[in-house]
């Protein structure tokens, strides 16, 4: 049993802009590839602005709107009832497979489960963590905004997960969008 937080607010600054967890890959939105990602979660908590979903959700925003990624996590904290929460970025249309694998890598003795690309990057926003311990992590901070997602992790027991095939692979500017709607096209004539 676990409950999910996903991202879905930001600038899309290398996107002009755009909306992105409304961009879509294969025909279907970014935020609906992750909520089908966590279909399983018993609570799904999405932080940035309410959009039409497939799937009922809590709605949550940091504040202010648009103070990063920490800000968001500690918005949608109040809301997680679970024992383990898989946390993810709206624009990972790929993550499905990687969801079972973070939360079954998740050791007794480690407060966060994370995916690691194959240039040895771990993404952030692409974990399960412990909730007491996000918790803990989160408030040990002196103030959410505009924090990195990194700093959540400087004092954690981490689990790096291994991700050769892309799962965590994001969407941050037009050409990852391109590459990962390639991706996909490609997957379903296979």
């Amino acid at each position: 049993m676990y409950d999910a937080i996903v991202l879905a607010g930001g600038s899309a600054h290398r996107l002009q802009g755009a909306d992105k967890p409304q961009l879509d890959v294969g025909g279907v939105r970014l935020l609906d590839h992750v909520l089908a990602a966590v279909a399983d979660a018993r609570r799904k908590i999405v932080v940035g602005p309410r959009r039409a979903v497939p799937v009922p959700v809590l709605w949550r925003r940091e504040d202010p709107p648009g103070s990063g990624p920490v800000a968001a996590i500690a918005a949608a904290l109040d809301a997680v009832r679970a024992d383990l929460v898989v946390v993810l970025a709206a624009d990972l249309p790929h993550i499905a497979p990687a969801v079972p694998q973070l939360l079954s890598a998740l050791s007794a003795d480690a407060d966060v489960a994370c995916l690691v690309s194959g240039h040895d990057r771990r993404n952030y926003l692409a974990a399960v963590w412990r909730t007491a311990a996000l918790r803990r992590f989160v408030g040990e901070l002196d103030g959410t905004r505009g924090v990195p997602v990194r700093a959540l992790f400087e004092r954690a027991a981490v689990v790096d997960v291994p991700d050769p095939a892309g799962w965590g692979t994001d969407c941050d500017t037009w050409e990852e969008l391109a590459d990962a709607r390639r991706r996909w096209t490609s997957r379903e004539t296979r």
